[in-house]
């Protein structure tokens, strides 16, 4: 079942208005004030009138789990009201929802360009996954349009991209992006988890469809996992028909911690914004640190692109230390308030050590190549007072 089209006013209201209030009937069952969890497999009929109104499309109703579910249905109508997007599909996982839109979208014979610096497992499934089906990938390097535009062919059917990047954070200049796409008549598709629909709309640039993995900042509470994918009615609806034969469908209780964690989506994103931009600062000071990669920090290489197209700059901060391997680990272990997990976006800060926790199984000089530097971390940047996170890192520096 589609997300409702949004009214007026509705697209009018505030960022945490619609955080707290979009998506949601303000009458719900039993005159809850949350929208209660449709834990349910199936939806049964009254009647045989019942079935019939159903099939012919005259009544708009719930039949099967896979297909759609009222507590799911909320989050979604919350989510497109969010990004500013006609339509929205849950998945289970963020690679659900990647790997069930280009199933969807791209036929034997197709072919896709995508950025070089984008998530590891979204690399593999178009580099390698696709290839078993007859679509072919090229590959641009980030920031290069001229070279992009050049891999575009009559057969490219898919624009995909992440902004920011990760680990380093780099920004896809939207509107650069956008006008090749039109011109070259492609869909262009963004994954813009670390950004979040709070600091950047990629839909505002004519991007057709934007991913994010749920998990992150929409869940916002590390409990969860959920995939994301907005775009117009007309594309999220061939989406959907395709996951209702695959099935990598989110379930009742997951969408509603979604829908609760998207409560405090605002609050949350922001304070994060603020710590981020405080942290990346001082670590940028500090005499241990080689480097620090932040879009707000106008030694960031597309901080103009950021500031012109973000309304905040994240809160993830990627640094290099002064050191080797020894010393990253000499640093993670230290530690006493920051966890090391490889998440983001929930109230607790996570820090990675890229090279131990995503590319283990890479030789150094494979790493190296990608940029995954010994030295390399990545800070999620949590709730927390921003004193006590930048505490916790000088005391583990110092023992670098």
């Amino acid at each position: 079942m589609a997300a409702k089209k949004k009214s007026k006013k509705e697209s009018r209201r505030g960022m945490s208005t619609r955080a707290v209030h979009a998506g949601e009937d303000r009458h719900k069952w039993a005159d809850t004030i949350t929208t209660p969890i449709a834990q349910t497999s199936t939806f049964v009929f009254k009647n045989v009138k019942d079935i019939q109104d159903y099939t012919s499309k005259k009544k708009a109703r719930f039949e099967y789990g896979r297909y759609g579910n009222p507590t799911e249905l909320a989050a979604a109508r919350k989510l497109a009201a969010l990004e500013g997007a006609e339509d929205c599909q849950l998945f289970a996982t963020g690679m659900s929802a990647v790997t069930t839109t280009f199933l969807a979208l791209l036929s034997k014979g197709d072919h896709i360009v995508i950025t070089d610096d984008i998530y590891k497992k979204t690399w593999s499934f178009c580099t390698n996954d696709l290839a078993r089906f007859g679509v072919d990938c090229s590959i641009a390097p980030m920031g290069d349009y001229k070279k992009l535009e050049s891999l575009i062919r009559p057969n490219t059917k898919i624009i995909f991209s992440e902004s920011p990047t990760n680990p380093y954070l780099f920004i896809v200049d939207l509107e650069k992006l956008g006008d090749i796409a039109r011109r070259k008549k492609t869909l262009l598709m963004i994954d813009g988890t670390f950004a979040t629909p709070y600091n950047q709309q990629p839909i505002q640039y004519g991007v057709d469809l934007v991913m994010h993995s749920g998990t992150k900042y929409l869940g916002g509470h590390n409990d969860l996992l959920a995939g994301v994918i907005m775009g117009s009615r007309k594309i999220v609806d061939e989406i959907r028909t395709f996951l209702k034969t695959t099935g990598g469908t989110i379930d009742p209780h997951c969408a509603y911690l979604l829908l609760r964690g998207l409560k405090t989506f605002s609050l949350r994103v922001e304070r994060s914004n603020q710590s981020a931009m405080a942290i990346a600062q001082c670590l940028e000071k500090h005499p241990k640190i080689q480097r620090v990669y932040y879009p707000g920090l106008k030694s960031h290489p597309q901080h103009r692109v950021a500031k012109r197209q973000m309304r905040g700059f994240g809160g993830v901060v990627t640094f290099l230390i002064k050191g080797n391997m020894t010393a990253a680990k000499r640093l993670l272990n230290a530690l006493e308030l920051c966890y090391i997990g490889p998440s983001l976006g929930g109230t607790e800060t996570l820090i990675t050590h890229p090279a131990l926790v995503s590319y283990y199984d890479m030789t150094r000089q494979e790493r190296m190549a990608l940029g995954i530097y010994d030295e390399l971390f990545r800070l999620a940047v949590g709730v927390e007072d921003p004193e006590d996170i930048i505490a916790d890192l000088k005391q583990a520096l110092a023992g670098v």
